[in-house]
């Protein structure tokens, strides 16, 4: 199995074609992070512009560019969401800061490269990657003689066949193959960012991510949460009580921060229902799913999150089965006991978490097929949840 090549930074020199090139592609990009916004429309550059962006390991900013992303070369897509933070799903699940990338529109990893992974990630977006549709003849006859310059250049390292060799790395277990995606590296790809760094808030609704009505009920929740419910002296649970019951007249969500009902130790119920793509599911209510749950949120080992709440209730498509996912904290194939349910257009909105509140990321939630149940395919109107 080839070996991922020493992650170290390539020394630049006074001179250098391909340094120069990498960085005037960068700076010559129309349509900067700090300028795309949610909905605008961006074509994917072409495999050699991209290759020239990319050092020896196949990163720009130690984002990996992965074989996946190379189908989407010269694809016409919106942005989604502008990257400018994400969350660890490495080490702590808190926010981190990301310069100079977005996700798009539908833009998610296939898994082709990495053992078939079924993950279906979000994929990062450098800008450099990018370019306005709308450039003008001169600007894109000013890039192709850049790259034809670099093509002659013994400094143009970067080669497809290094994209993909950049898949895999030195396993601890030789008899298990380990991978690099861009969910291993988010903690190289980028820095910490604490929840109380407010520009990150600003660059949220003026980028389009959070509208300000979301935004406001969020910062809500957090202040009676956190300034209220969790003050220790006695009055948690009357106040979500008191939660439940307003959300109960307007039809919204239950307090989103309750254990489930099984004690530490039990071993949690199982249900197989064999759901496939293209079923609809309604996903059942909060108090019942917490039946399935332990003390510590926990059903055979699938923890159950918060963020899932506003989903109950919904009635949603089965997108896909999940039976295998690279885990982010190794790079090995982790293989499911219990395949699980990723139902269509259901993301996490990180509406609840302290501390990666709005992260863009919108990664698929996985499901129990204990907390769905089938129902007709004709009573299948996505119900969008609260």
């Amino acid at each position: 199995m080839p070996a991922r090549k020493k992650e170290t930074e390539v020394p630049l020199r006074t001179g250098d074609r391909a340094t120069e090139t990498r960085s005037s592609m960068k700076e010559d990009n129309s349509n900067p992070s700090t300028k795309l916004r949610a909905g605008d429309w961006v074509e994917v550059r072409s495999r050699e512009e991209i290759l020239a962006t990319l050092d020896e390991n196949g990163c720009l900013e130690n984002l990996p560019f992965m074989p996946e992303m190379f189908a989407f070369c010269g694809q016409r897509l919106r942005v989604y969401k502008r990257a400018h933070k994400t969350c660890d799903t490495v080490n702590d699940y808190k926010g981190r800061r990301m310069k100079d990338a977005v996700h798009l529109e539908g833009a998610r990893c296939n898994g082709q490269s990495h053992g078939g992974c079924e993950a279906s990630c979000l994929i990062y977006w450098k800008t450099a990657w990018l370019r306005v549709p709308a450039e003008t003849g001169s600007e894109s006859q000013s890039r192709q003689d850049e790259l034809q310059t670099l093509g002659k250049s013994e400094a143009h390292h970067c080669t497809e066949g290094d994209v993909l060799a950049a898949v895999h790395k030195r396993p601890v277990d030789e008899s298990k193959p380990a991978y690099v995606c861009q969910a291993t590296q988010v903690p190289a790809a980028t820095e910490p960012l604490p929840w109380w760094e407010w520009r990150q808030y600003v660059e949220d609704y003026r980028s389009g991510n959070v509208k300000l009505g979301r935004m406001a009920k969020s910062f809500l929740y957090m202040a009676y949460v956190h300034g209220l419910i969790n003050l220790g002296i006695g009055i948690g649970p009357a106040l979500r009580w008191i939660y439940d019951r307003f959300q109960d007249l307007r039809k919204g969500v239950p307090f989103p921060h309750r254990a489930g009902k099984l004690p530490a130790g039990t071993r949690t119920p199982f249900v197989k229902l064999d759901l496939q793509p293209g079923e609809w599911v309604r996903v059942k209510s909060f108090d019942a799913i917490r039946e399935t749950c332990d003390q510590g949120n926990m059903n055979r080992g699938m923890r159950w999150d918060a963020e899932l709440a506003p989903y109950c209730g919904g009635t949603y498509q089965v997108l896909k089965r999940v039976s295998k996912i690279v885990n982010e904290k190794t790079g090995e194939m982790q293989e499911m006991k219990n395949p699980c349910i990723i139902l269509d257009s259901v993301v996490c909105q990180a509406r609840y978490s302290d501390c990666r509140l709005f992260c863009p990321r919108s990664i698929y939630p996985y499901w129990r097929e204990i907390w769905l149940e089938r129902v007709p395919p004709d009573s299948g109107k996505s119900g969008a949840g609260h």
